[in-house]
């Protein structure tokens, strides 16, 4: 037997593989456990007293409460499902538990990847090493948020409709429904996985009305499920996202997100590529790579050089969307290789129960080490005290100034939750506050004609980060005096 062989079959060894996977997911949370990313995203602490208050009123929120400015304001809690999880995690846990939920979500995006790029290419080893790139393309660019619940059940729906494809068969995909009653109770999102369905079955009528006329192009590949069918699947899938408390109000989110403007040019996570991170060039060979797998075969299948183009201008256009992009790659990277690989009539060697037990493998090791990397609640503290505002709102607290209360936008989603007495003026939920207050508060924060903002002009207390332009400008202001300052933050309050 030569080295090649031995080493092939080493590879094939069932308990290497367990292994290889154990190690994958533990890297992906060790990188979240490292960074405390939960406590960090500033969205996560409006998420968490959302889920407080739908708990509390057994009801789900129709106008923007926990803000003075849009408490009278249609806002709905399009992810309303992924907060009562994250309240319940507080409830029970603590700090902890809120942190813990932020790692799990992270491992089981990567979970969800690798299992389904293995259903596609039927082999482990490429699996894990597209896993394992494909992660870092997409994975740490966020903070975990409910958009990480999207990324999961976007790589179910687009696996499922190239199964069907490759195998005719269209009960596979009379799961989707299923799927999207769960995706629009926990993110509005579940707009790109109707989007990618409505494609497929876009693709599929263009295909065949192009054949009655005659053009059937030999490079092209040609549908293989029935129209009614894919018609069908997309109608009920459609259907499905009113099986919830706010029905079709979710589609008014998905129209005030697609007209706003401000957060695309104010916020960063929202701006285009810049090529500043090293994850940004990671994406683009990635995407690379993809285009050349998609237009390897003899034929090409239209639909995912559609879906490949469409997400690569939404990713490089949208930072935060680079998952979009990433995860797609992915998928047709391990979906056009297959076709290539003697393995892929073969049974999978993983099985479900497997994975089970890597899974739960993970979550044992994972909180055997968290004391050992600043995973507890005194850590997990001290990290939210150096980002956000703690020790001024604890002066406040102790000294009940009037209000209301004018703030940071960054702070806006913290103060919510740890200074609940006064509602805010801001926070990150900008389908609740509009284009128009957002810009305002925007140039108000960098100075520019902070003197004519209604909301700064009646509020009895200002919350600041001190690095922000009005933090400085408003030490010469007569109106406002300063009670309070540190590293972080500054205190004013109405002369």
């Amino acid at each position: 037997m030569s080295a090649l062989q031995e080493i092939a079959g080493l590879l094939r060894l069932r308990a290497l593989q367990l292994l290889a996977l154990l190690s994958l997911l533990i890297l992906m949370a060790a990188i979240a456990f490292s960074a405390k990313t939960t406590v960090r995203d500033p969205d996560l602490w409006w998420h968490l007293k959302t889920g407080d208050w739908i708990v509390e009123h057994h009801a789900v929120p129709y106008v923007g409460i926990f803000s003075r400015v849009a408490d009278t304001r249609p806002w709905i809690a399009y992810s309303w499902g992924y907060e009562v999880l994250l309240s319940r995690a507080y409830a029970w846990f603590g700090l902890v538990g809120l942190a813990m939920f932020g790692v799990l979500l992270t491992v089981a995006v990567a979970c969800a990847l690798f299992w389904m790029l293995y259903r596609l290419s039927r082999s482990f080893w490429r699996a894990w090493i597209l896993t394992l790139i494909g992660s870092f393309a997409f994975l740490f660019s966020l903070l975990p948020r409910p958009v990480f619940v999207t990324m999961i059940l976007f790589t179910v729906t687009l696996t499922f409709l190239l199964e069907a494809q490759r195998s005719g068969n269209l009960r596979l995909l009379w799961w989707l429904p299923l799927v999207f009653v769960l995706w629009a109770n926990i993110h509005i999102q579940f707009i790109y996985g109707l989007f990618v369905v409505g494609l497929f079955m876009g693709i599929n009528l263009l295909e065949r009305a192009a054949a009655r006329m005659g053009i059937e192009p030999d490079f092209i590949e040609a549908p293989r499920l029935p129209l009614s069918g894919l018609i069908g699947v997309l109608l009920a899938c459609f259907a499905a996202t009113f099986i919830g408390p706010y029905t079709y109000h979710l589609y008014h989110v998905v129209a005030t997100y697609s007209s706003s403007h401000v957060p695309y040019s104010t916020i960063q996570e929202l701006s285009a590529f810049d090529f500043k991170f090293f994850t940004h060039y990671v994406l683009l060979l990635w995407a690379a790579a993809a285009f050349f797998a998609v237009g390897w075969p003899k034929k090409l299948d239209l639909f995912k050089l559609s879906l490949l183009i469409v997400a690569a201008v939404i990713a490089f256009r949208t930072q935060r969307d680079a998952w979009f992009l990433a995860i797609s790659a992915a998928i047709f990277i391990a979906e056009v290789a297959s076709t290539r690989a003697a393995e892929d009539t073969s049974p999978p060697v993983l099985r479900l129960p497997e994975l089970a037990g890597v899974g739960g493998l993970v979550a044992i090791m994972l909180w055997l080490i968290a004391r050992n990397v600043g995973f507890t609640t005194r850590d997990l503290d001290q990290a939210i005290s150096r980002q956000y505002p703690v020790a001024a709102c604890n002066f406040v607290r102790g000294n009940a100034f009037p209000g209301p209360l004018y703030n940071h936008l960054d702070w806006g989603g913290f103060l919510i939750w740890y200074l609940p007495q006064y509602p805010v003026s801001i926070d990150g939920r900008n389908d609740a506050y509009g284009d128009q207050l957002d810009m305002l508060t925007y140039k108000s924060t960098n100075g520019d004609s902070y003197t004519t903002d209604p909301y700064l002009n009646e509020a009895g207390l200002v919350l600041l980060s001190r690095e922000l332009p009005l933090a400085k400008l408003l030490t010469i202001d007569s109106r406002f005096r300063l009670v309070y300052q540190d590293r972080i933050a500054v205190v004013y309050i109405r002369e």
